[in-house]
């Protein structure tokens, strides 16, 4: 079940209220001195800054020593990072400065808009970011994708999600286990929201039929009958990865995955291929956001932290990840193993605009999941 951790469920605010709270958090027009926000800086405490990924340690690492100043980086799940900045807060004793949260439902429902953190947009790159990823900045979109074992396969042995469904691949999906990760149901609103259309039109090109369902939407009929298919449900993207692609295996397994674990192709002999013409989409895309946390006492060296990782240099262990900074100016590498860089259009973009909705639904379709998984 989804908490609110303030009490009760849901948002606390209508849309319209956030909006107008987020609508004063970051101006792209205010002056800017970059060297005397590194200045300023220097003058404050160490900071501590949150992430979901390991490689937030090396980031915060490579800042500290490009400016001179203090700051260490913890590998927190987004679940933590909400308990620990609200805990944090009401006990009035701030250890997390920064946050690049990869809730960004949370973010919109509790975080901002109950004045736990704030977001902001560094003005002298705000030219680069979209506009819907400014307010509040989302510092990089992660994908996650479907993915194949090629010492099995020459190609995807699937084409279209709905193959997933079918008795061929019965108990060989290899995913987390959507009651323990926000970010799959969030996905799954997301599709309900933005993509119904392409789900029932995968239906209909891989059957010759229209999709005839007693379900609300085409989506929820393909999340129906995946979690009836029994899919292997994970604690984590590394043990799906295994699953799939585990050297020498025998029994393929399709599964769906982070694009950071094809960097274990390399370092652990692992035989992951990318499902690139995987119909309607080959994975789907959630945003990191961005957050200084109220009550810090270094809000300079917070915002120096959110400006370094929004350039090339700032974000460069992500990157190698495949996760894409928002910043148009900056590129993935050339060796980034995935290769998601080549075929964002096959991904499922992430619409903030209705990532409140996300939030809404979290329950709704985690109870839908849990009464429709079979083991």
């Amino acid at each position: 079940m989804t908490r609110n951790l303030m009490g009760g469920k849901g948002r606390f605010l209508c849309a319209t209220a956030i909006l107008a709270i987020l609508g004063g958090a970051a101006k792209a027009d205010e002056p800017f001195d970059l060297n005397g926000l590194i200045e300023a800086a220097r003058k404050e405490k160490p900071i501590t800054v949150y992430d979901s990924t390991g490689k937030i340690v090396e980031m915060a690492e490579n800042f500290a020593k490009k400016y001179g100043l203090s700051a260490e980086g913890s590998k927190v799940k987004a679940s933590a990072q909400l308990e620990m900045i609200i805990r944090e807060a009401r006990a009035n004793n701030i250890q997390g400065d920064v946050s690049i949260i990869s809730d960004a439902p949370a973010a919109m429902a509790q975080l901002i808009p109950q004045g736990f953190a704030e977001s902001w947009l560094p003005p002298d790159l705000a030219a680069s970011i979209a506009a819907e990823y400014q307010n509040p900045l989302t510092v990089v979109t992660s994908a996650n994708v479907w993915a194949y074992n090629t010492e099995l396969f020459d190609k995807c042995p699937v084409a279209n999600i709905w193959e997933l469904t079918e008795p061929k691949w019965k108990g060989k999906v290899a995913m987390q286990d959507p009651l323990g990760k926000a970010s799959y149901v969030d996905w799954f609103n997301q599709m309900a929201k933005h993509g119904d259309d392409k789900i029932a039109a995968a239906y209909k090109e891989l059957y010759g039929k229209e999709l005839q369902t007693e379900e609300t939407s085409a989506t929820a009929a393909w999340v129906k009958a995946l979690a009836a298919n029994a899919p292997l449900l994970t604690d984590a993207d590394a043990a799906a990865a295994e699953a799939v692609g585990t050297p020498g295996e025998s029994e393929p397994f399709m599964g769906l995955i982070s694009s950071a674990k094809f960097r274990d192709n390399a370092d652990k002999g692992m035989k992951l291929g990318l499902c690139k013409d995987l119909k309607p989409w080959l994975g789907w895309l959630y945003p990191g956001v961005g957050l200084i946390t109220k009550g810090t006492d270094s809000p300079n060296a917070a915002k120096l932290f959110i400006h370094y990782v929004m350039t090339a240099e700032g974000i460069a262990p992500q990157a190698i990840d495949g996760k894409m900074s928002t910043n148009s100016q900056v590129s993935l590498p050339a060796d980034e193993p995935s290769g998601i860089g080549a075929v964002l259009a096959q991904v499922m973009p992430y619409s903030m605009a209705t990532s409140l909705e996300d939030w809404d639904a979290r329950e709704t379709w985690q109870d839908f999941w849990r009464v429709n998984y079979q083991k």
